[in-house]
């Protein structure tokens, strides 16, 4: 009885040692396992809205605060027009406001509102994540610092100022690559594929440390050469302002655009558990203060003060396309998407001089203007990973079509 007492010990202390060497060993993989499993649960179809409106409470994460200088836009109420023309086909607004699960959505025709109205359980104040919309957010402040003087030049590569990236994919690739999404970085982007880097990179803000997932990354073109969707760019970008400003994204963002916007309510960015913020999509905010942004830009960079927060030439520059790989049109053979492409933000197939910042599962702020005309829109998309690319360019003729009507 003595043998098989030691014999089951020995067992039992050989299995405790193996596991906690197997533990030891593939740690990193569990942790990547638990980030991408807290990640497929943000988007169970069942529960979308209520976690779209949400993920800043259930995340770690850092607020923006409004000021006493609110902006109070002013009213002038009317109908939308009742159907628009797509395809040969004619289709009801209020069809696809419901069909693309729209939370929220307000239209501003020469800084008035036009029309606003939320659905799903949503309302004016309620705080939506905004996924790559976050990602015009952030170009906006690599202009703010540009003109500053904390950055010296967009031809200055990313790790002058991002340290960690000498050794990395981004080792030599300069700002103005990452910032039109032609950083050359490998990367894949689909967010249906729990083993894709864009949910490793989601993991590594749950479980890890998003600047040491960026710095692993590594190259597969010439940058400059191809216009790519990469939200590991954007990422780059923050770690840039973080160097050249000394702050974080989330105070730069305070002091040089959240103070002076006239926003109504805060807003929160997600971070990682270091308190890094995930720069690439993690902004939430309210769909009136994400349609005072689009102002801002409409208004060529001027706030509701008159005052100029960032210069009407980098306003330009950022909603142009400058090179062949960043034009629009479904016959360009470098780029990877038909819409075209400038400092994070969108511009249409043929373009009429209209731009947006589109977010996953339906998230927009568009901007028309020869019309004088801002939509902003948060949605809770549930066919986004099947139809998500005819949901985007529909919208965006939608869009369109108001700003014409108006």
């Amino acid at each position: 009885m003595r043998k098989l007492k030691k014999w089951l010990l020995g067992i039992g202390i050989v299995l405790i040692l193996v596991v906690g060497i197997a533990t030891i060993i593939f740690w990193q993989d569990i942790q990547e396992i638990r980030g991408a499993m807290k990640y497929a649960a943000l988007f169970e179809p069942e529960n979308l809205f209520e976690n779209f409106r949400s993920s800043h409470k259930e995340f770690p994460s850092t607020s923006l605060h409004h000021t006493d200088r609110i902006f109070n836009l002013p009213e002038n109420h009317q109908a939308l027009p009742e159907s628009y023309l797509y395809q040969g086909n004619t289709k009801k607004i209020s069809e696809w406001i419901g069909r693309t699960d729209t939370t929220g959505i307000i239209v501003l025709k020469d800084g008035k509102v036009i029309f606003e109205n939320y659905y799903n359980g949503n309302d004016k104040s309620t705080h939506a994540i905004v996924f790559s919309v976050s990602k015009s957010f952030v170009s906006f402040l690599i202009g703010v610092a540009l003109e500053e003087g904390k950055i010296e030049s967009l031809d200055d590569p990313v790790d002058k100022y991002a340290t960690i990236l000498k050794g990395s994919g981004y080792e030599g690739v300069s700002i103005k690559n990452v910032l039109q999404m032609s950083s050359g970085i490998m990367f894949t982007e689909d967010y249906d594929d729990l083993k894709s880097d864009i949910v490793r990179l989601a993991a590594a803000t749950m479980v890890g440390s998003l600047d040491e997932f960026i710095a692993s990354l590594e190259n597969e073109k010439t940058p400059g050469t191809y216009n790519k969707y990469i939200s590991a760019d954007t990422q780059v970008l923050a770690m840039v302002l973080r160097g050249a400003t000394g702050k974080s994204l989330s105070d730069y963002m305070q002091m040089k655009l959240w103070a002076k916007l006239g926003t109504e309510n805060d807003a929160e960015w997600i971070t990682d558990k270091k308190g890094v913020e995930l720069a690439l999509g993690g902004l939430n905010a309210t769909v009136r203060d994400l349609a005072k942004f689009g102002l801002l830009y409409l208004n060529k960079g001027q706030n509701f003060e008159g005052v100029q927060l960032v210069s009407s030439d980098w306003v330009t520059a950022s909603v142009t396309p400058d090179a062949p790989h960043l034009m629009p049109g479904r016959d360009n053979p470098a780029s990877d998407w038909l819409l075209g492409y400038g400092y994070q933000w969108w511009i249409p197939e043929i373009p009429e001089g209209d731009y947006a910042a589109i977010g996953i599962y339906g998230q927009f702020i568009y901007v028309h203007p020869e019309h004088n005309v801002v939509i902003a829109k948060t949605s809770a998309y549930e066919d986004y990973n099947n139809t998500w690319e005819e949901m985007e360019l529909e919208s965006m003729h939608v869009f369109r079509a108001i700003a014409k009507s108006l």
